[in-house]
């Protein structure tokens, strides 16, 4: 490795440097491959990283401090020096970087570990008379090792099962020496889950065989062992020891038992490690399943915060990079840290080269992929939809926790200059597939909370077109207008009709309700189509309106040149980005309805004597075109108004179009499939 070390420090011990004072001087960062480090004012290191030409990865770094990352933010703001050091190729800055992570510990990098030891199973293996027990920590030389496992007490439930079958010692040096020196077992050995080698009732040759039976169970090499308690049973039963094999019977229950709790995900019996991960802006999901010998020994995940804006690709390498950072140091027998292959979402950004570091590590082939089909593809979805819902469960949590929304409703008060907290928010979401079928969502949050009894829908069929901020405005439009006319008809009725409930429907006026704030889905341009509709109808004064951008999650608001950079940690962020997600979500789902119905109803068009009101009742019998197609004339013609021969001319027209063709929404003209 060739190795060019330069750095530049802030002349300034001040605990938050300005990055201007130590930005090394323009033409001074070579265009080389290499890895950089930033530290504090007191020499600590806080961040280190990997550039395939430093000079541009370390100027992006002092740039407009509004484009970057919340955390980078605070960590160029808190390092007082920047140092680098120039490699040959990729695979030497992968080493380099590797290094100083396990050496140094950055805090501004990604943690993709949390504050908990996972639990493993250990076998004495060096002991006279090998113990089995769940522990966790450093490991031993000498000692077999089974793990990591997710949870503690499933592991413990498991060996517990298995010493009805495997009677070998669980029990403590101490335990043991007290049972020798008494001259009895304890209670295991009374009841059967220990052969109670402490008191001689079983060789140390024997106890051994036991105990290589156990690892082997926990290896995998189930079978065998099934086929061997049979014809031990089947021995014992024609030798007329019939309590022997009833025990052998017993044991062949307990072994299959569980067996069926660890059931085989891959049956070619591969050792690898799946990973996968869910994301949003601020923080990404981890989860890893150990899978060894085909079956899942062990399961982890946590969710980290995001330390910059980096792709899939580059939190899939920091990931791999830290979560085996103590593969030479770890001494397992069945879970070795780094296994023969590993499943990834998608390829690190470093490619071969992390494949090279990954092998030169174990010492032996790793084989590092992307599986497209058959059950490991299957399995990788698992482990994402695990991720995906640990991520779910987290905000969750976050979100449901009264001080945390108070927290951000008061952020936002503050931050949009509110007279008071927002405790109704209203946000609005345009959707379309090249201007047809263009649909709206109105998502309520109270509280800080979902009212879900609130959402409304909005079908835009005043024009068609790509034109959101024409559709924003109607929407806007008619849901103000429905405020202000429910307004004039409650003061009609205050004095002795009802005021919050329709007097001649008898249903409550939920669009009298007016939102503290408006969120729209969307920057300048969004906003001001908004205010707009607000200043023509009278509520400027009374509606805060605010636009949440998706590029930068910059936040706009009327009459402002400039939109407002919240802190990526902030929690009225947060907030506003999940009222954003949820109008996406609601807008999205009602638009692939109204799709899927207009691929049904352009198909159906020229079917003769088939008209609006048949159609109708057509859809809601099948509810897609899927099973519609799947139908025969015999069930269509079970539809009200529908007989054999009405029937016979919509399944003739659906035979018309393949199943691999497909319709254009705009023209419902048919396309052809692939081949």
């Amino acid at each position: 490795m060739i190795q060019q070390v330069l750095s530049v420090a802030a002349p300034t011990l001040a605990r938050m440097a300005d990055p201007s004072s130590y930005r090394p001087a323009p033409g001074t960062i070579p265009t080389d491959p290499g890895v950089y480090r930033f530290s504090d004012a007191h020499g600590q290191v806080i961040y280190v990283g990997k550039a395939k030409n430093l000079r541009q990865r370390l100027n992006s770094y002092f740039a407009d401090p509004a484009n970057l990352h919340f955390r980078t933010q605070t960590m160029v703001r808190t390092a007082a020096k920047v140092e680098w050091t120039v490699v040959q190729n990729e695979l030497e800055s992968l080493q380099l970087e590797y290094t100083w992570i396990q050496q140094y510990d950055p805090r501004f990098n990604v943690k993709y570990r949390d504050d908990k030891s996972y639990p493993w199973l250990c076998l004495t293996w060096s002991d006279e008379y090998p113990r089995v027990f769940v522990g966790r920590g450093s490991k031993r030389k000498g000692y077999r090792y089974f793990g990591p496992f997710g949870q503690a007490w499933a592991i413990r439930e498991t060996v517990d099962a298995l010493l009805h079958v495997f009677p070998m010692r669980s029990c403590s040096t101490g335990v043991f020496n007290n049972a020798k020196s008494a001259g009895r077992p304890c209670l295991l050995g009374y009841i059967g889950k220990c052969s109670a080698p402490c008191v001689g009732r079983i060789s140390p040759e024997d106890h051994r065989e036991i105990v290589e039976d156990f690892a082997s169970f926990m290896a995998g090499r189930t079978g065998q062992l099934t086929r061997k308690l049979e014809r031990q049973m089947t021995q014992a039963s024609e030798n007329l020891e019939f309590e022997k094999a009833a025990v052998l019977r017993d044991s062949l229950t307990a072994l299959k038992q569980a067996t069926e709790k660890n059931a085989i995900v891959l049956a070619d019996g591969t050792d690898a490690d799946v990973i996968a991960l869910a994301e949003d802006p601020l923080e990404v999901a981890v989860q890893i399943f150990n899978v060894r010998s085909g079956r899942v020994r062990g399961q982890r995940g946590w969710v980290a915060d995001r330390a910059d804006d980096g792709d899939t690709a580059e939190l899939v390498e920091q990931f791999l990079l830290q979560i085996y950072a103590d593969a030479r140091t770890a001494d397992t027998e069945v879970a070795s840290a780094i296994p023969r292959e590993v499943l990834v979402p998608v390829m690190p950004a470093s490619g071969e080269a992390m494949v090279q570091l990954l092998r030169e590590e174990r010492g032996a082939h790793v084989n590092l992929h992307v599986p497209q089909r058959g059950d490991k593809r299957v399995l990788l979805d698992t482990v994402a939809k695990n991720a995906a819902e640990s991520l779910q469960q987290h905000k969750m949590k976050r979100a449901s926790d009264l001080s945390t929304r108070n927290r951000a409703l008061e952020q936002l008060q503050a931050t949009l200059e509110l007279p008071t907290a927002p405790l109704r928010i209203e946000c609005y979401d345009i959707s379309h597939l090249q201007g047809t079928e263009v649909v709206a969502s109105m998502v309520v949050f109270e509280d800080g909370l979902p009212r879900k009894s609130e959402y409304r829908r909005f079908v835009i069929k005043s024009f068609e077109g790509s034109d959101d901020l024409r559709a924003m405005k109607e929407v806007l439009t008619r849901r103000f207008r429905r405020l202000l006319d429910d307004r004039a008809s409650m003061s009609d009725e205050a004095e002795g009709g009802p005021v919050l409930v329709d007097a001649t429907t008898g249903a409550p006026r939920k669009f009298a309700y007016a939102p503290h704030l408006v969120v729209v889905d969307g920057g300048e341009p969004q906003v001001a189509a908004a205010a707009e509709v607000l200043e023509e109808l009278g509520l400027a004064d009374e509606v805060a309106l605010c636009g949440l951008a998706k590029r930068l999650e910059e936040v706009w608001i009327p009459d402002e040149e400039y939109p407002l950079i919240l802190p990526r940690s902030s929690e009225g962020l947060y907030l506003l980005q999940r009222l954003r997600d949820e109008a996406h979500r609601f807008a999205i789902t009602h638009h692939r309805g109204r799709r899927s119905k207009a691929m049904v109803e352009s198909v159906l068009d020229d079917v003769r004597g088939l008209g609006e009101t048949r159609r109708k009742a057509l859809l809601k019998h099948f509810g897609s075109l899927r099973k519609l197609r799947a139908a025969s004339v015999e069930e269509i013609a079970l539809v009200p108004g529908f007989g054999p021969r009405l029937a016979a001319n919509v399944v003739e027209a659906l035979g018309a179009q393949q199943p691999g063709e497909a319709i254009n929404m705009t023209t419902g003209e048919v396309l052809p499939g692939r081949p």
